[in-house]
């Protein structure tokens, strides 16, 4: 198992995690009531397991399960949950743990900031894309119809509890839209990685442990420096996701998956770059082909509703006073944020799609 520090809890990484989840919790000192919150899919596979485990180290857990998929990740979901964990009677010293990919450590992480003024929140990463991104950094949030993540707030994990046995049950395109965050990472900060990502041997499990550790590294190195979003240099976690985000919107949360949207938006962002930050072609081929590797799309279907996707931008919440801040990367292995890329650019970033 490897331990790494982050934020103010840690992340634990390896095998046969889950039945000593309650024994991490013990070690946090915490105690009483918790609320697992997980999502159909998830729950079906492994929640009677952690259930289970926190029973044992005397906590009392209340299973709350919601639909899968992104569109239950809205206000309203949320306040059902608290409506839930009220009427079992959770109280400001109890905890909540999640169990799922990002959109229910999304949400449950806005309960545990709300519930009560704040309560403990553990994460149980369950897809690889949580693991490496969403479950690093503390950025909660619910969805409205106008975007993603526009409600939310910064409540950071205790704890991260990544068991590399659940991402076994992933099917491989779930598992494949993990290697997007990955990627971005390396564009953005590490050409080394890049370099090992073009060799990448699949099922080659420490390999992926080591993996993983480097992304939780990255992020957390990234997120220390500006944890609430102000200095900017938080923003360069965003690149490819101006556009990932609004394609997401374009198709109704349903036509790609997370990091299949981010990509693309890595593609559209890599055509900004070469306009605006001088990327070469070469290095902007071999980011597009090495996304191709893991499966991940790269051009949008010929009949997707392009237009949603220009009106859904206006939407993101990187707009300031009217201008994006668009992250750029010059060459492979870093990137900086510029408020010179205009719609324009980004339009015609999204038609070459």
């Amino acid at each position: 198992m490897i331990s790494v520090r982050a934020g103010i809890g840690r992340i634990l990484i390896g095998k046969q995690l889950l039945p000593r989840t309650g024994k991490r919790c013990q070690a946090l000192a915490l105690s009483g009531q918790c609320a697992l919150i997980s999502d159909s899919n998830v729950a079906a596979l492994f929640a009677e397991r952690v259930k289970k485990s926190l029973s044992l180290a005397g906590f009392c857990p209340t299973l709350i399960t919601i639909p899968a998929g992104e569109k239950s990740k809205t206000l309203d979901q949320a306040g059902a949950i608290c409506d839930r964990m009220i009427a079992a009677g959770l109280d400001r010293k109890s905890f909540v743990v999640c169990l799922g990919g990002g959109m229910i450590g999304d949400i449950s992480g806005f309960v545990a900031a709300i519930y009560h003024r704040g309560v403990p929140h553990i994460q149980i990463p369950t897809t690889l894309l949580a693991m490496v991104d969403s479950s690093i950094g503390g950025k909660t949030g619910v969805d409205t119809r106008a975007g993603k993540n526009l409600i939310g707030v910064f409540h950071q994990p205790s704890l991260v509890i990544d068991d590399l046995d659940v991402l076994k049950t992933l099917p491989r395109r779930e598992f494949n839209q993990g290697f997007a965050e990955i990627i971005k990472h390396a564009v953005i900060t590490d050409a080394k990685m890049f370099r090992t990502l073009q060799s990448w041997k699949v099922g080659d499990a420490p390999a992926l442990q080591t993996l993983i550790k480097r992304n939780i590294q990255i992020k957390s190195r990234i997120v220390g420096r500006d944890e609430r979003d102000k200095t900017g240099e938080r923003a360069l976690l965003n690149f490819g996701h101006t556009v990932g985000h609004a394609i997401e919107r374009a198709g109704n949360y349903r036509k790609f998956l997370h990091g299949e949207a981010v990509s693309l938006g890595i593609v559209a962002a890599c055509a900004v770059s070469m306009k605006r930050a001088g990327l070469a072609a070469d290095q902007r081929d071999a980011i597009v082909d090495l996304l191709r590797g893991f499966g991940l799309p790269t051009r949008l279907p010929s009949n997707f509703p392009r237009k949603k996707i220009f009106d859904a931008i206006k939407f993101d919440k990187k707009f300031e006073g009217g201008k994006v801040r668009f992250v750029v990367t010059p060459r492979i292995g870093t990137a900086r944020i510029t408020n010179d890329v205009t719609l324009d650019d980004i339009r015609e970033a999204v038609k070459q799609l």
